[in-house]
Order: structure tokens, then sequence, then C-alpha cells
């Protein structure tokens, strides 16, 4: 399977007459795109907005974040969500980098969404402070959702995902400035050169904890709750195949955007008939029951075993109960011989003296830190603000309160901020952004 990206690198953004692109100058008619999302009539409010590195800006609550892309055979970007069902992997795509769709609440936020700063000691945090960010802040008829700490957001994501298409137009007929090729051969009869290589398998376990549909991450429009462990070829990864969902505590989450980019595939695809024999990944799910979780595991073991892996790399989104199935699912691939690395953030307390994984075990001695969830952040007042920053407080953003009896409210009187890591959009970067380095003191 042959993917082919076709890379614009966005330098700037300013709006304009024209949606359109010009030697790093990404321009786009506001009204016109504006007009495009109201045709969702869930929509009661959108505005955009610009946000640039460097730019005093403070964006609250984010919820989702997404690579404009287009694919040259006219079919959509998000198979199966934004466009009907079809192969996603191989084929032509463009896409625009170093530039993402920003999906954020007009008023309301929840557990799952979260905070970007632009500039200072904030925009360190998340990967999309470093990105030049096209902004879209709506709010939807969707009232039942406004005060519940969980949302599905289902129109506001899908804003998103269709205003990325949109904006990709511009580059269509455009000559690309370089090109990524992504393409892995059938597991079986390889060289004999690669075969001679260790074999490497990439386990990801998106979100589907939520048992209700709408809330967890998608493959191809399918609620990953309702599907046991898969094998799946890497580009469909990086193509729009899995979307994100709108569950668990936001600096766990994999935004769409981190999908389309994955660094860990991307890694794994440098090695490949260098160092190792990249087999593909295994799409795994996350559960709630035991029982559950243990045969997820075993699945995941025997795919693995089955297609001669040697060696494993575990990618966990979340934390606290979906820890159980990281272990188990790591402590399965050591029992059936492979070699396994897993990759996770922890929850060790505001002090860091905590367990930092609800279940650990022995065999898991080879992990990967991208640091604690509960580490407290603290940051001065910002002179824009996209969204509402009241939010993190009021509405249960899972590193924010409306009060605490030692710290105060997250939310001061001032604009400044306090509060846990847990709150940074994407914050853990567990795909493989993370710049973060452990230290023993």
């Amino acid at each position: 399977m042959k993917l082919e990206i076709g890379n614009f690198y966005v330098k700037d953004i300013v709006f304009g007459s024209a949606l359109s692109y010009d030697k790093g100058l990404l321009t786009i008619n506001k009204d016109e795109a504006l007009d495009f999302i109201r045709q969702d009539e869930r929509i009661t409010e959108a505005q955009l907005y610009i946000a640039k590195p460097g730019d005093k800006i403070r964006l609250c609550p984010v919820k989702e974040a997404i690579e404009p892309r287009i694919r040259l055979n006219g079919k959509g970007s998000f198979p199966g969500y934004t466009s009907n069902l079809d192969k996603a992997g191989e084929g032509i795509s463009y896409a625009l980098k170093n530039c993402s769709v920003l999906v954020v609440g007009r008023h309301w936020g929840g557990f799952q969404d979260g905070l970007i700063d632009m500039s200072g000691e904030g925009q360190k945090y998340t990967l999309f402070g470093s990105l030049n960010n096209i902004v879209l802040v709506a709010d939807t008829d969707e009232v039942f959702e406004q005060r519940e700490q969980q949302k599905k957001n289902d129109a506001l994501r899908r804003a998103g995902h269709r205003l990325a298409e949109f904006i990709a137009q511009c580059v269509k007929n455009l000559t690309p400035e370089d090109r990524e090729v992504f393409e892995l051969e059938a597991v079986i009869k390889r060289n004999p050169e690669i075969e001679k290589l260790p074999s490497v398998v990439y386990v990801m376990q998106p979100q589907s904890q939520m048992e209700e549909i709408g809330y967890n991450d998608l493959v191809y429009g399918w609620d990953m709750n309702r599907m046991l462990p898969t094998f799946m070829h890497p580009n469909e990864v990086l193509d729009g195949a899995l979307v994100s969902g709108s569950f668990m505590p936001v600096s766990s989450k994999w935004s769409t955007y981190d999908f389309q980019n994955c660094p860990n595939i991307k890694a794994l695809y440098k090695e490949h008939g260098k160092t190792i024999n990249f087999l593909g990944v295994i799409m795994s799910n996350l559960n709630v029951a035991l029982e559950q979780k243990e045969r997820a595991a075993l699945f995941v073991a025997q795919i693995a075993k089955t297609l001669g892996a040697e060696a494993a790399i575990v990618a966990e989104e979340g934390y606290g109960n979906p820890d159980a199935d990281f272990i188990a699912c790591c402590v399965a691939l050591e029992d059936a011989g492979i070699k396994t690395v897993g990759v996770t953030n922890e929850c060790t307390g505001r002090d860091g003296q905590s367990q930092p994984l609800v279940t650990l075990d022995v065999k898991c001695d080879a992990i990967v830190s991208c640091g604690n969830v509960s580490e407290l952040i603290e940051l001065p007042p910002m002179e824009t603000v996209l969204g509402e920053l009241e939010s993190l407080g009021r509405d249960g953003l899972s590193g924010g309160w409306a009060d605490d009896e030692i710290l105060g409210p997250s939310v001061r009187k001032d604009g400044s901020i306090i509060m846990e890591n847990n709150s940074m959009f994407c914050g853990d970067m567990v795909c493989g952004w993370s710049p973060k380095t452990m230290k023993e003191f």
C-alpha cells in the first residue's frame, strides 16, 4: 500500500477576499468559510480567528485539532465520518503543514476540553502553541450538553473536520513543496534482508471506554467501543481513518492531528529496512470491565505472535482505568515472548509521590514516561482569550476547579490561572511529540 502526501508549508495566515495559498501565505475568506460552517443548523454561533506562535492569545476550552488535507481523487479526507466510507491509506493527499484547525467552545467546556497558550511559559506545554492555527470558536443548540461534564460535541467536531477539508481546497491544483511517501509491503514474502531484521509491531490503544455511542475515537466512522483489536496498515492511521473522540482528560487525548502525523509511526517507518522490520499497527481498544480488558490483551498478543513480531511498542491514550488495559497488554505480549516497550503518561499526584499507574507488573520493565498529568502549572494573564476562560473552573475541566481551600480558584480575577497539566490540550503527547525528560534528584 502506497500513500503519498504532498506538503505545503504555511508560514503565515491572513483573512482576505479569496481562499488561496501562495509561497507560504494562506489566505482565508472569513465570511465564505463561516457560511460553509453554518450549513449545519446545529451551529448557533461561529467566528473565525487566527492564532500564531508568539501571539498573546490563550485558547480555552479547546476541543479538537485537525490538519487541513484534501484528496486528489475528490473523496473525503475522513472516510466514514465527513464522507462516504472508503479506503484510506493509499493514493495522493495534499496537506497544509505547520498549520491546524482548532475547535474551541464559545461558552461551554467539559472534562475532555483544554487550554493552549500561543506565547509565554504556557506555549511549551502543547504542540499547537508552535503552529499557525485557524481557530473556529463556536456554540451549538445542544443545550442538554451544556452543564454535563462529558460532552459529545458532535456538531463542533464535525464542523472542524469539514472546515479543514474546505480550507485545503486551495492547494488542490498546486505543486507541493515536498512529498512524503509511505509504502509498506505485505507482511509476508518481504525482502530476505528485511526479514532478517527484528520484527516490530506498533500497538495503539485509542480511547473507547464510553459505552454510549458518540464519545469515543472512531475508525472509519465506527465507534471503537464496538470493536475488538484488529491489524491495520500504518498508512490508514496517517490518512484520516481515525478521528479523535470527545472523551478522556484532555492532556491525555490524541487529537485527529496527532493521528494524521503520528511521530511514533513515522519513526518506525524511518527505521524500516535499516534496523527493524516494521510489520504494521495493531489497533486495540480500551475497556471498562476486567474481562473485556483481558480479552483485548489476548487478541493483541495473538495477532502480534501470528504476525511473527519479536518486539512491540504499546501506546496508551488516557490514564487511570485505561492503565489496566495498558499493563495487561504489555504483560500478554511479554508472556508471548515479545519484547515490549510501553509509552504512557503518569498520574503521580501534585507532589509526584503517588503510584504512577493504577496497576503495575514486574514484566513491564521498559516504559517511556511522558510526564505527570497532575503537575501544577501557574500562568500569568494573557492579553486575549478565545473562547471562555471561565470554563476552566466552571465546567469540570479535568485539570481545573472552581475553588480550592489552599490554591483558590483556577481562574483568578486578574486572568492568571493555576491548574493541573491535565487541562493542557493534548499536552502529554504520548503519540511521539513529547519533549519531556525524566531526571533523578
